[in-house]
């Protein structure tokens, strides 16, 4: 992150640096301490807690206090967005404590999504290891990192469920099933938070963004969203609950409108739902000047009355937007908004601080010995390289893959040398000018004898150019094998970054079929930050692999994977269509009353289907292959009945029948057959992975009480209805054995 000179002198005038106590000074319990603070406090300084700044850094829209320095001299801030490292924040949070009456610390927040430093695989690729204790380990590591830099808060995880390739910022969340996703929520938060958020090695998370921005319209970023509230109960909303379960301390509001009403204006989510049904006592934030926007949205006449609905609403803090500086006061004078509100909103960012430690000790994540000493720890690479093995995807294998030292081969592709989109978009402070690993540097190191691998780009990510492929198709002519390395730019996903056209995009496919004209077998090598459409690629490729943008260690991971070291076991968190008209496209849609099955229907026209292609997926939510063989057999229930307060335990065999040791994530889909409102085809209700070894066999459990079984009846209330069910236990969502029982209430 780079700042201007100015700020720097600025800062040096007044900043000096600060020792690190060795004990912090002890204070009052915080509901006392907070309730004392804010009886001092004045109507302007309670308003100055509920605004937040941007420093110099990422910035995602207009800036609402362009000399975020005066306003801090003014005492007008209470947070600053952007601000990272150490010597800077120490140097803005002086500045700040100079001039605060109170001496109240500024909270610095930072978007710290998957990774500070050393960056994992991408959010999407890392819930493809279906592994909780890798997506808590990455956040531990990413909020250690982050404090040790000076920042309390991260806007992350994100959460929101997503079920259309085209929108950009499927690359930040867990994909489109419900269940993983907030498996994935509750252990990404307890992550970032751990056990005491006044430990120098944690910050504050922030569940983004609330509520149901994964079903913008068209996956077009920023737009409308409309559903029934069956549908945002049963499926968005769930993460964001399994965040508050695990103790979340900070929400922030999406842009999206729901009903006809933006979030940031949407007392139904934020007083009703958010503080009311579930409770939650910590502090909820916009996203970048989301107030300003009920302007544009046609929900806010003026600002002031953006801010009147805002604060209303249950939004706490104004992000960039200065709406609230500007108007709150004014509001007040005026009778439109309540001292209480902003009391409320007050005291939950106060308690906030409280809970970091930093009334104690404001510099109390500003210490450069810690900061040298935590960024880029080989433990931290160690976790970041085995997350990026465990999201790895083999998409199909003819028995090419792994590949054999011995052989010659041809790299070739523009992401083939790369260091800079490896790390993915959103990659915080990650390096990415030569600290990741490339695949091409990682495949140096391993492959040792000269003559045996030669690297070509061949072709861009997006220009047309043509003038490198013919030497690329001349090495690879003498190849043995040709690995082609190719995906998206890292700016083609994340924020502001939908897509209508979700294929390889520039003249990548044209340079694979005129690999394909030279009759070896290829290898392709993805790195992309959401679902593409392959069919092309699948009726084309020998073998296909997913490594998303893997992150620092990326490029160790790739040359593993290919080479046989690490055995893929990943499996897909989202859909990948046929094609782009098939989206949005999910596992657990409904039957309807016309189902299509398939090339056996007796009926071929006049039911739900297309007459250009298939209604399946090109690969369904839960597949991955493996380089060895797994068989699933013996599909038992312990009873075909299951009573009120009763438990069925369901038991698959699964055996290991390949060549090399393996890992496989078994999955348990339940159905309910009929319901007072229809139900999914199949959910999700379970997985386990586990390593087998080759030629052995293990029995799998799983458990289901009727409280798995619950869903929003035709009254809307959330019950488990008595019934048919069936089970379904397998490999992915489109395979698996099957049994049934029936629910008994």
């Amino acid at each position: 992150m780079k700042f201007t000179n100015t700020i720097f002198l600025l800062l040096a005038c007044s900043a000096s640096i600060h020792a690190q106590k060795a004990k912090p000074a002890k204070i009052k319990p915080r509901n006392e301490f907070v309730s004392e603070l804010m009886a001092k406090m004045t109507i302007d300084e309670k308003i100055a807690q509920l605004v937040q700044f941007t420093a110099d850094g990422t910035v995602t829209g207009p800036k609402g206090g362009d000399n975020f320095i005066e306003e801090i001299k003014k005492g007008n801030v209470g947070s600053i967005l952007n601000a990272t490292g150490v010597e800077y924040t120490r140097k803005l949070q002086k500045l700040n404590l100079d001039n605060s009456r109170l001496k109240i610390p500024l909270l610095f927040g930072y978007d710290v999504i998957h990774g500070y430093r050393t960056i994992f695989p991408i959010t999407l690729g890392e819930t493809a290891s279906w592994d909780l204790d890798i997506a808590k380990r990455s956040s531990e590591v990413a909020a250690a990192e982050a404090a040790a830099s000076g920042i309390h808060w991260t806007f992350a995880p994100m959460v929101d469920i997503a079920r259309d390739p085209r929108w950009g910022r499927v690359s930040e969340g867990a994909g489109e099933d419900t269940y993983l996703g907030s498996k994935m929520a509750f252990a990404r938060v307890k992550g970032f938070q751990g056990e005491d958020l006044m430990a120098t090695n944690t910050i504050l998370a922030c569940t983004k963004h609330f509520a149901a921005y994964g079903a913008a319209e068209a996956g077009r970023d920023y737009n409308t969203v409309d559903m029934s509230e069956r549908v945002l109960r049963e499926t968005y909303l769930p993460p964001f609950k399994a965040t508050v379960d695990a103790g979340v301390a900070t929400f922030m509001t999406s842009f999206n409108e729901i009903a006809g009403v933006p979030a940031t204006g949407s007392k139904f989510l934020l007083r009703d739902i958010l503080k009311g049904e579930w409770k939650f006592n910590g502090f909820v934030v916009t996203d970048y000047t989301a107030i300003n926007e009920l302007i544009p949205h046609g929900f806010a006449k003026d600002s002031a009355n953006a801010g009147e609905l805002s604060l209303k609403a249950g939004v706490d803090m104004d992000m960039v937007g200065g709406i609230y500086l500007k108007n709150l006061k004014k509001l007040l004078n005026q009778g439109k908004v309540t001292q209480a509100q902003i009391d409320d909103a007050c005291k939950r960012i106060l308690e906030a601080k409280y809970d970091l430690g930093l009334f104690n000790d404001p510099y109390l994540y500003n210490d450069e010995k810690r900061e040298k000493s935590t960024i880029y720890k080989k433990e931290f690479l160690d976790a970041a390289l085995y997350a990026a093995n465990k999201s790895m995807v083999l998409l199909k294998n003819n028995g090419i893959l792994p590949l054999r030292k011995e052989q010659k081969v041809a790299f070739v592709g523009p992401l083939v040398g790369d260091d800079w989109n490896i790390i993915g978009s959103w990659a915080a402070t990650g390096d990415r000018t030569g600290y990741a690993t490339s695949i091409q540097e990682a495949i140096n190191k391993m492959i040792t004898e000269k003559g045996k691998v030669t690297f070509d780009k061949g072709v861009e990510i997006v220009d047309a150019r043509k003038d490198m492929m013919q030497k690329a198709l001349d090495n690879a002519r003498s190849a043995d094998v040709i690995v082609a390395v190719m995906g998206e730019f890292e700016n083609m996903t994340g924020e502001a970054a939908s897509r209508t056209d979700i294929d390889l995009p520039g003249i990548q496919k044209e340079f694979l079929a005129e690999l394909k004209k030279l009759g070896k077998p290829i290898v392709l090598v993805l790195m992309n930050g959401r679902p593409l459409t392959l069919s092309w690629e699948n009726d084309n490729m020998d073998a296909i692999l997913e490594a998303w943008y893997p992150g620092t260690m990326g490029g160790e991971a790739v040359a593993q994977t290919l080479y046989g070291i690490n055995n893929p076991s990943g499996k897909l968190p989202m859909t990948f269509p046929r094609s782009v008209g098939q989206v949005p496209i999910y596992y657990n849609h409904k039957n309807t009353g016309r189902p299509y099955l398939g090339a056996k229907d007796p009926e071929q026209k006049y039911k739900s289907r297309y007459i250009d292609s298939d209604n399946s997926p090109l690969y369904p939510f839960g597949y991955g292959l493996s380089y060895t063989k797994f068989e699933y057999s013996n599909l038992k229930i312990s009873s075909n009945t299951l009573n009120a307060n009763g438990k069925l335990k369901i038991s698959v065999d699964v055996a290991n029948t390949g060549n090399y040791d393996g890992e496989e994530v078994v999955q348990l889909y339940v159905k309910d057959v009929v319901g007072s409102v229809t139900r999914p085809v199949k959910e999700l209700k379970g997985f386990k992975k586990l390593l087998l070894k080759k030629g052995t066999k293990q029995t799998v459990e799983f458990e289901i009480s009727p409280d798995d079984l619950r869903f929003y009846n035709i009254d809307m209330q959330f019950v488990a209805e008595p019934g048919d069910f069936e089970v379904f236990v397998g490999g992915s969502s489109a395979t698996g054995l099957k049994d049934k029982f029936v629910l008994v209430m």
